[in-house]
């Protein structure tokens, strides 16, 4: 049951599922307090008790807003404050959760469009797991493609997954099945798709493998989530073009999670 903090005012939820996927990254999911209203895409402020007084950080809740529970994708840095503590979670300890979510990374700061592309490296996958199991994503556009880049094929596997439970589930598998496509690549393991995705852009790998012509302003909506290397040149790409970005105060053809961008 959710108890909040008097002093701090965080709830405190508790685990309920763990997951490693490889040595480097790991899933997670929590009790959902009640209270606790969000978009598709946002992001909340979690941690741990540290020495008597809370260590937070921002993290993308990877389900979506129907869910019961909150699901998080996290990294596990060596001696990081709060991931070294993280990654050794088990079912039942305590997080900590703070009661307002925000976020970009949101189908309202796009404008109405055909194609949403949500390009995504690493744990940047986690807010587009989100939206791909949320019935607004697919009232809003008739195709959405995932990308997702990682270092090796292991590191890939939760994007697998998810866009599998996106599939089956009930409330959206019917149009994920329909609309919804994946597109994976690796920069140090080869795979099926090899390289950054902005390389696979550039050279038009990523659109001839997915048999769509390239991003046009008119009808495409893009969504980045990542390294800021990745966003820096996607964003490169896009603004030439007449993409313009969006925000939750002025829709636009594109977003970006400022939070996460150094």
């Amino acid at each position: 049951m959710t108890q909040t903090n008097p002093a701090t005012g965080l709830y405190s939820e508790r685990v309920t599922d763990v997951q490693h996927y490889t040595d480097r990254l790991f899933r997670f999911r929590i009790t959902r307090p009640q209270s606790l209203r969000f978009r598709s895409g946002e992001f909340v402020m979690l941690g741990l008790p540290a020495d008597g007084k809370p260590l937070m950080r921002a993290y993308s809740i990877a389900s979506p807003a129907w869910d019961e529970s909150l699901e998080f994708f996290s990294i596990k840095v060596p001696e990081g404050p709060l991931t070294e503590r993280l990654q050794k979670i088990q079912l039942g300890d305590e997080i900590l959760l703070r009661p307002k979510t925000t976020g970009t990374l949101v189908n309202d700061a796009l404008l109405p469009g055909k194609r949403l592309f949500m390009l995504s490296t690493g744990t940047g996958i986690a807010p587009f797991v989100s939206l791909i199991r949320d019935p607004e994503t697919y009232e809003k556009f008739s195709d959405v493609i995932l990308t997702h880049t990682c270092r090796t094929g292991g590191e890939l596997q939760y994007g697998f997954d998810s866009v599998a439970a996106a599939k089956s589930d009930p409330l959206v598998g019917e149009e994920a099945s329909a609309r919804l496509q994946h597109f994976a690549s690796t920069t140090r393991e080869t795979t099926v798709h090899n390289g950054r995705i902005t390389t696979l852009i550039e050279t038009g790998e990523f659109f001839k493998t997915l048999g769509i012509p390239n991003f046009d302003p008119e009808q495409d909506r893009i969504m980045m989530c990542g390294s800021t290397g990745m966003i820096k040149d996607v964003r490169h790409m896009l603004e030439p073009l007449g993409f313009t970005e969006g925000s939750n105060n002025q829709a636009g053809n594109f977003v970006v999670e400022r939070a996460f961008v150094g």
